[in-house]
């Protein structure tokens, strides 16, 4: 062997015997930690200082020097009387309606017109060990709605405008090694981004990122392949970054891992430089025998392994998930996937759910994903943003398609470098087929300018990345401007515009639905009621010049050059409750509900998009008072035939016609409804509708009975009830109310009617109170401060702190203020969160002694106040102590004697009934052991469900 290639063999297997011995040992190198858990929130302001903890009201501002944060921004600040929270978290789910809110946003108690209400703070405190001192450590924000700005131990880090980026800050200089670090980070609401729920806080995770300083930048991997059945070749660009002050020398190697955890194949590229502060791509060819495709019935996964090594140690690691697959999109016939033709059935979605709002754990992720494939869905279109990992996570893992979004069309800088982040970050994930440069930029969609911008958004999203089309919806006519330019045509609504006319002029153009149907519905409502603002459930044609799922479906399943279509939508969402207003405050366009119960559209598409055998009939059969009348009762089968019998007697056998429906009139007789489908002159299926009872018993489904006890993991519980003959009421409004006891707490709940106003979370109330017209007074000593307590003020007393003189200090000073208590105090917890302002001081409420000679504390001191002692209205504080010195003018004191906390305890979670059901979103809390989950309603006999939590590894966080 000549000794060129003995060199590389050796230096090969030295780089594999380092990835292979720090498999399974702690890094030293990446560390990637959850910071959910433990943050403390409050609501701010955004146009009054005070009400916004006076932040950036000092004489030098956060924006004048580094490291003056003021106000909620200071690391000293006192959070303690703030309330205590997990990540994601939605404040906007939390508020009640008012029709003075947005119609865009369902009617939420959020934005311009409730300002106490769209600003949010929220801080945390975590420790650095000091062993971290020359790594790099960054702060990761998956999403936060919106206008976010961030402070590290009082310096201003930076700000996010979007809602919907995620964004990163390195915050490795800012911090105390060996100690605490305060961070702190305003979310301001006030302004919406979207047209539709978007709501409002950090929605999604956060993260702190360690890596050393030579590392795989963020983002910085990027994955193709390309297949030539059996073998595949992987090719892995990663882009390498030194942060340290020296140059290095370093070498990269990528490993491939199959499902089974095996090493299936290797590359490495090695004696590369890197100056200080300089980045570089490194590129390896990974060849792949007999490699397994990612598709949409089996979405296999391989993991990347990401290895970079200087002088024999590793000093970053990074593992990706990744698909091997071939996609195209041909003008002619449509969509491939792997060589093989799919016809694209999607759905349009926000990220909003009942109960938890735009803060979707995981878990319910997954579960969305799956109740999508069910009814035979392939493909998922973001609208109209980027999303969280976790909803491409899913894709990844169940299989399902996707178009990844655009949040706004424009070529400033500030828009390109949005979408460039998006594709960045996203561009691994085999789910996705398209990128989406906007959607219904109605201003410029037939003008040279749009056609601008798209063409030159297009070129740099496919210098970006050029594996994937580009595409973007339209809907203001499909005439000259963005229509011409895209690669891949997207029609929004086939009534706005003559498709086919559009592709008899741009013949080599694929194409796609990217939005169709928009019809309306309530879920389990067969009769239209304009009053209850009831949209029967039958598919109708919504309007004169938009279609029904039936005719849009038609429409583009018989058309091979379209590659498919998107719904609007898969599940009704907040905002948008076209065609009504208040107090509608959810979308009807929906296959399923707000809270993912199907409305009977489901049963079409699954008819249609699958393979499962399918019989489905509506309406329900509880019609009392309408004996005699007609009712429309309609059947979704994709059976060859469909016979009807009403209490046993044949109303007729049709036959299906392919991607249709079946209908019959039926005079209404209480009883039995039966449906016998045909498959080749054989009885293949049986549906049964029946005439219900009163409501007896309650009953409750998980979707899942074991959790993990990692304080994340979810069960989606179904509320129903039952009659004396457990048959489902499927017109039941009964109120439930629920209890949970045990290692879980309820995060939500929801019945999916599009009126309800109906609270959606049930959670204690925190406000906290400040204490205010602080005066002071010398006094000898300590020893004087219950007589001194006693007496009235009186020419001496001067405001706190301000007039004093540090020089000439007196040996103690009594300090007086008030604080104020609502008339119905004595339902809440009421807790005094003192920060001393004194060497030693003792404490007094209303003329009572709370503490005697306590000494000066940093961390503050907690007092729980006997309602006994307190009253509505004006309460008074006493403070006598021992003053603190100055050294210098410049010298810190502590002004603040701290904060009264009013918690009042959350009331019962409960909620109707909608058409039958509600829904229960259970979510575990850390630790092992059994919920029990109690609902119950007057009248009817209980339910009980219980849920185990499994001890489980959880991920590695910054508790």
């Amino acid at each position: 062997m000549p000794i060129f290639k003995k060199s590389l063999v050796f230096c090969f297997l030295l780089l594999m015997t380092v990835w292979v011995q720090a498999q399974g040992q702690p890094s030293n190198g990446r560390q990637r930690l959850l910071m959910d858990f433990g943050w403390r929130f409050a609501f701010g302001h955004p146009s009054d200082p005070k009400k916004d903890f006076n932040t950036g009201t000092s004489y030098f501002s956060y924006l004048a020097k580094a490291g003056y944060g003021d106000g909620a921004a200071d690391p000293k600040f006192d959070d303690r009387a703030w309330r205590k929270l997990d990540l994601p978290h939605d404040w906007a789910v939390e508020q009640g309606f008012s029709n003075q809110g947005s119609y865009s946003h369902g009617f939420k108690a959020i934005g311009r017109n409730f300002p106490d209400r769209s600003v949010g703070w929220y801080r945390k405190t975590i420790a650095i060990p000091e062993s971290d001192l020359g790594r790099r450590i960054s702060l990761e924000f998956d999403g936060a709605f919106r206008n976010s700005m961030v402070w590290v131990n009082g310096h201003f880090v930076g700000t996010e405008p979007s809602g919907y980026n995620s964004f990163r800050f390195d915050i490795t200089d800012y911090l105390n090694y060996g100690g605490n670090n305060v961070i702190a980070v305003r979310v301001d609401a006030t302004m919406e981004e979207g047209w539709f729920y978007e709501g409002a806080g950090i929605y999604r995770h956060v993260w702190l990122s360690k890596t050393q300083p030579l590392h795989v930048a963020p983002d910085g991997l990027f994955v193709t392949s390309e297949v030539a059945t059996p073998a595949a070749t992987v090719t892995a660009k990663a882009t390498i970054k030194n942060e340290d002050k020296a140059a290095k020398t370093f070498s990269v190697v990528q490993t491939l891992v199959d499902a089974e955890g095996k090493t299936v194949a290797s590359n490495f590229k090695d004696n590369l430089k890197l100056a200080p502060f300089q980045t570089r791509d490194v590129s390896v060819v990974i060849p792949v025998a007999n490699a397994r495709l990612w598709d949409i019935e089996s979405p296999y996964l391989y993991k990347l392994v990401t290895t970079v090594v200087a002088d024999n140690q590793e000093t970053d690691r990074v593992e990706t998930n990744i698909g091997i697959r071939t996609i195209r999109f041909d003008a002619k016939e449509g969509f491939f996937l792997n060589g093989k033709h799919v016809k694209l059935k999607g759905t349009n979605n926000h990220q909003d759910h009942a109960g938890v709002g735009a803060a979707i754990p995981d878990e319910l992720q997954y579960w969305r994903i799956k109740t999508l494939k069910g009814m035979g869905s392939n493909a998922y279109r973001m609208s109209h943003n980027p999303p969280t990992p976790e909803l491409l996570d899913a894709c990844d893992k169940l299989g399902m398609l996707v178009i990844d979004e655009n949040r706004l069309m424009g070529t400033s800088e500030q828009r390109m470098e949005d979408m460039k982040r998006m594709i960045q970050r996203d561009r691994n994930h085999p789910s996705i087929i398209s990128w989406s440069i906007g959607n219904e930029e109605w201003a410029i969609e037939n003008s040279v300018t749009g056609a601008r911008i798209a063409t030159t958004m297009q070129a740099y999203a496919q210098s970006l990345d050029s594996t994937r089309a580009i595409s973007a919806g339209i809907s203001g006519g499909f005439q000259s401007g963005i229509s011409d330019v895209l690669e891949v045509m997207g029609y929004n609504y086939m009534g706005n515009g003559n498709i086919e006319l559009h592709h008899s002029r741009f013949p080599n153009q694929a194409s796609m639905g990217t939005e169709e149907g928009s019809t309306f519905a309530t879920r389990g409502i067969y009769v239209t009621d304009p009053k209850q603002q009831h949209i029967a459930a039958y598919d109708k044609k919504p309007r004169p010049t938009f279609y029904s799922i039936e005719e849009g479906w038609t429409f583009y399943a018989n058309r091979p050059w379209l590659a498919g279509m998107f719904i609007w939508t898969g599940f009704d969402y907040r905002g948008e409750p076209t065609p009504h207003g208040w107090p509608s405050v959810t979308s009807y366009f929906g296959m399923m509900d707000l809270c993912g119960f199907p409305k009977d559209n489901v049963w079409y598409l699954r008819s249609w998009w699958s393979n499962q055998p399918t019989l489905h009939l509506l309406p329900h059969w509880n019609w009392a008072g309408k004996e005699g009348q007609e009712i429309d009762v309609w059947a979704y089968s994709n059976c060859d035939e469909v016979e009807l019998f009403l209490n046993k007697k044949s109303l007729g056998k049709q036959t299906m016609k392919v991607n249709s429906h079946l209908e019959w009139k039926v005079k209404y007789a209480p009883g039995t409804l039966q449906a016998i489908g045909y498959k080749n002159g054989k009885k293949v299926l049986t549906e049964t509708v029946k005439t219900t009872g009163e409501p007896a018993a309650l009953q409750l489904t998980p979707h899942q009975a074991t959790l993990k006890g990692d304080g994340e993991d979810i069960s989606v519980i179904t509320v129903s009830v039952n009659d004396k003959n457990q048959l489902g009421v499927p017109t039941a409004d009964n109120e439930v109310t629920f209890t949970l006891t045990g290692p879980g707490r309820i995060i939500g709940v929801g019945n999916g009617n599009p009126t309800s106003l109906e609270d959606e979370r049930f959670i204690e109330e925190v406000k906290a109170v400040s204490i205010t017209g602080l005066k002071e007074a010398p006094v000898a000593g300590l020893e004087n401060a219950v007589a001194s307590v006693a007496k009235p003020e009186d020419a001496n007393w001067k405001e706190a702190f301000t007039t004093r003189d540090y020089k000439n200090l007196s040996a103690a000073y009594h300090h007086r203020g008030s604080f104020e208590l609502p008339q119905d105090f004595a339902q809440s917890e009421i807790t005094y969160f003192y920060k001393s302002i004194g060497k030693t001081q003792s404490v007094f409420v209303n003329g009572n002694e709370i503490a005697k000679d306590l000494k000066d504390s940093p961390e503050g001191n907690v007092f729980k106040l006997d309602p006994a002692l307190l009253k509505a209205g004006r309460n008074q504080i006493d403070i006598v102590a021992t003053p603190v010195p100055k050294k210098n003018d410049w010298d810190y004191v502590n002004t603040n004697p701290g904060t009264i906390q009013i918690l009042t305890p959350a009331a019962p979670w409960k909620r109707k009934l909608f058409s039958g059901l509600a829904q229960v979103i259970v979510q575990s809390t850390k630790g092992t052991g059994e919920i029990t989950l109690t609902a119950t309603a007057k009248g009817l006999k209980p339910a009980v469900l219980k849920v185990k939590t499994s001890e489980t590894t959880a991920r590695p966080s910054v508790d």
